[in-house]
C-alpha cells in the first residue's frame, strides 16, 4: 500500500486530493475505487487487497474528506469540482483505460464521466447507486450528514457509525474498528472528529431535497456495468436496478439480501462477485 497525492483546480484555488494506491503501479490494468458522500477511500481496503493480483487499484479520497484538503468556498462540493478531480487523478495515473467502482456518490461520479465522449472508463460498478435517487433517502442521509460530533474513543465512533450506517450489513467487529479507524481524526483536545469537512453539507442542505433523475445521463453510457445492490436499500430501489438492466448499456444487477445502503464490499462473497465480474 502507498500513499500519493496531486493538486487539483476547483472553481476558486488548487486543492490537494489525496488517495491509497495497492498494487503494481506497473500494472496495465487499473481500477479506481470511489467512496460515498461521508466516507473516504480507506472502505476499500478489503476488497483493493483482494483486486492487487490482478491489477493496480487506486483509491482516491474526494475532496472535503479523509486526508484530501477541505475547500474554503463550501458551494463548491459538487458533481462538476469531483469530476473534474477524478479526471486530473485519471490523467496522472497514465492509464488508457480504468475500471472504475462506485459506493454511492462515488458510483454517481463513475456514472457522469462514464457517460462522457472518449471516456476512459471501461467498465463500471455501481455499489447501490442508479440514474434515480428518491428524496425520501436523500432526506435521510441529510439527517446526519448535517452534524458534527465529537467522541472520547474510537470506540464510541465505531458505535456511531454502526448506527448511521447500519444498512452496510452484518460487518464483524474488526471490520466496524477499521471503519472507525479510518472515519475519525484526533482533535486538539483529544476527543475525535469525523475525518471529513462539515461543510460537504453546505450545498447538500442549502434548500429541500428532490429526487435525482439522471436517467439522460445512463442512457449514454455505453460500457459494461455491474449493479450491486442491498436487498433492503432505499437508495437503490428494485424498480430503478429492474429499469436499469431495460435500458442503456449491458447491465448484471447482483442483490445482497439483508444488506441496505451500502454493501460495504468487505465481506468474501461480496468481493468475490466484483472480482469475478471485473475478470470476466
Amino acid at each position: 500500500m502507498r500513499i500519493g497525492s496531486f493538486l487539483s483546480l476547483g472553481p476558486h484555488a488548487f486543492h490537494r486530493i489525496a488517495f491509497t494506491e495497492w498494487g503494481d503501479p506497473d500494472s496495465e490494468r487499473v481500477i479506481v475505487c470511489a467512496h460515498g458522500l461521508t466516507r473516504n477511500g480507506r472502505d476499500f481496503d478489503f476488497l483493493a487487497r483482494a483486486l492487487t493480483q490482478y491489477s493496480r487499484v487506486v483509491c482516491p479520497d474526494v475532496v472535503g474528506r479523509g486526508y484530501s484538503d477541505w475547500m474554503e468556498a463550501k458551494q463548491d462540493y459538487g458533481y462538476p469540482t469531483y469530476c473534474a478531480d477524478m479526471a486530473a487523478l485519471m490523467a496522472r495515473l497514465d492509464a488508457a483505460q480504468v475500471d472504475w467502482i462506485g459506493t454511492s456518490m462515488g458510483g454517481l461520479i463513475g456514472l457522469l464521466l462514464a457517460a462522457q465522449p472518449n471516456t476512459p472508463i471501461r467498465r463500471l460498478v455501481l455499489n447501490d447507486i442508479g440514474p434515480f435517487v428518491p428524496k425520501t433517502a436523500l432526506e435521510r442521509i441529510a439527517v446526519y450528514m448535517g452534524s458534527d460530533p465529537r467522541f472520547d474513543a474510537l470506540a464510541d465512533v465505531a458505535s456511531y457509525l454502526r448506527e448511521v450506517h447500519a444498512g452496510f450489513g452484518a460487518l464483524t467487529a474488526a471490520q466496524w474498528n477499521h471503519l472507525a479507524r479510518h472515519s475519525a481524526r484526533q482533535i486538539e483536545d483529544g476527543s475525535y472528529a469525523l475525518h471529513y469537512d462539515p461543510g460537504i453539507a453546505v450545498p447538500f442542505t442549502s434548500g429541500p431535497q428532490a429526487d435525482v433523475n439522471l436517467w439522460s445521463v445512463w442512457d449514454k453510457v455505453q460500457g459494461p456495468v455491474l449493479v450491486l445492490r442491498g436487498g433492503d436499500s432505499d437508495l437503490l430501489l428494485a424498480e430503478t436496478a429492474a429499469e436499469m438492466q431495460k435500458r442503456g448499456p449491458q447491465v448484471e444487477v447482483v442483490e445482497f439480501p439483508g444488506v441496505g445502503h451500502a454493501p460495504a464490499l468487505m465481506s468474501d462473497d461480496q468481493i468475490a462477485v466484483v472480482r469475478t465480474w471485473l475478470l470476466s
